[in-house]
């Protein structure tokens, strides 16, 4: 029996699951990055995969192929730019990682499309040739599939609905920011709650009380459930955005599931039918009646699930 390696990669750790060719994952391991960049981030990725394959032929358990999850643009001829890795502009990652496991064959992709592709292969947008995976993390994006097929974009680049422009604000330095991310993403939401904090000298709830230390998203709904106003004010805020950001989605691409996934989904899985209800005051209505909306079936490891599929038709491709 075959099986393959799928890598999620991310800002500052590398999770890597050995599968089966029924999606099975036999077992998977998280590694710190530990403030790795450059080529040592290379370095120290490829050796984690090679160590993993090396244990699995141990135990006679070959492996046949790799796919990798990248948290940025994975360019078709095997180059990673990677915003959050140090160094990652043009790194040559895949040839890296095929070199170090012996010449196997290597798919990589972004996360975005890896999402998606996880997602219909074990999740819930199984059997759709049209879906979109909605991923609200530290940042945004969406992995979107059309005609069955992953659209990338001329560059890689598509599915960056981070930089999608639904109002506009000013920060703390009176700048117009303009884009979803900087105001519906985790950051974005803790900057925002952060932000209001600052303009209310008469505000003496829960965030305030934690302003002693750094805010955190869970912290933020935590709040929320306590009934800080502010709190209330920011999750509030972002149900209309994911909303409008849903409707936008279903507009342009006409699919027949939207999963929103990604670490805010989570603790923010509770107000989907509030987010459908405000997709729905701004989508266009026959394509939005005959679109589910669902969270996703495989949380965190959507992106590990995709990697493992990515190896599979990968390996596929080169029978």
């Amino acid at each position: 029996m075959s099986f393959v390696i799928g890598a999620d990669l991310g800002g500052t750790k590398l999770s890597v699951a050995v599968c089966s060719a029924d999606g099975v994952i036999l077992h998977q391991r998280t590694h710190a990055l530990d403030g790795r960049g450059g080529a040592e981030a290379g370095a120290f990725v490829a050796s984690v995969i090679a160590s993993e394959a090396e244990a699995c032929a141990a135990i006679d358990q070959p492996v046949m192929s790799v796919g990798l999850c990248v948290p940025g643009i994975a360019r078709p001829e095997g180059t990673v730019w990677a915003p959050n890795i140090d160094g990652w502009t043009e790194y040559p990652l895949r040839q890296e990682v095929a070199d170090a496991v012996g010449g196997l064959p290597v798919a990589m992709a972004s996360d975005r499309s890896a999402y998606i592709l996880g997602e219909t292969w074990k999740g819930h947008a199984q059997g759709a040739d049209h879906a979109v995976y909605l991923a609200v993390g530290t940042g945004i994006g969406a992995g979107i599939l059309v005609d069955g097929q992953i659209l990338e974009g001329a560059h890689g680049v598509a599915g960056a609905i981070g930089w999608m422009v639904l109002n506009a604000v000013k920060d703390d330095e009176g700048r117009v920011l303009g884009s979803f991310e900087t105001q519906a993403s985790g950051e974005g939401m803790v900057r925002q709650a952060m932000r209001i904090v600052s303009e209310r000298p008469g505000y003496s709830g829960v965030l305030l009380r934690e302003s002693g230390k750094a805010l955190s998203t869970p912290d933020l709904f935590e709040a929320f459930d306590q009934g800080d106003i502010i709190a209330i004010e920011v999750v509030e805020g972002c149900i209309r955005l994911w909303g409008m950001a849903v409707a936008n989605l279903v507009s342009l691409f006409n699919p027949q599931v939207v999963v929103m996934g990604g670490g805010v989904f989570g603790p923010a899985a509770r107000f989907l039918p509030e987010i459908r209800k405000e997709a729905e005051r701004w989508a266009q209505p026959v394509a939005f009646r005959q679109t589910r909306i669902e969270v996703s079936a495989l949380g965190t490891d959507a992106g590990l699930y995709g990697a493992c599929r990515m190896a599979w038709d990968v390996l596929y491709l080169n029978e």
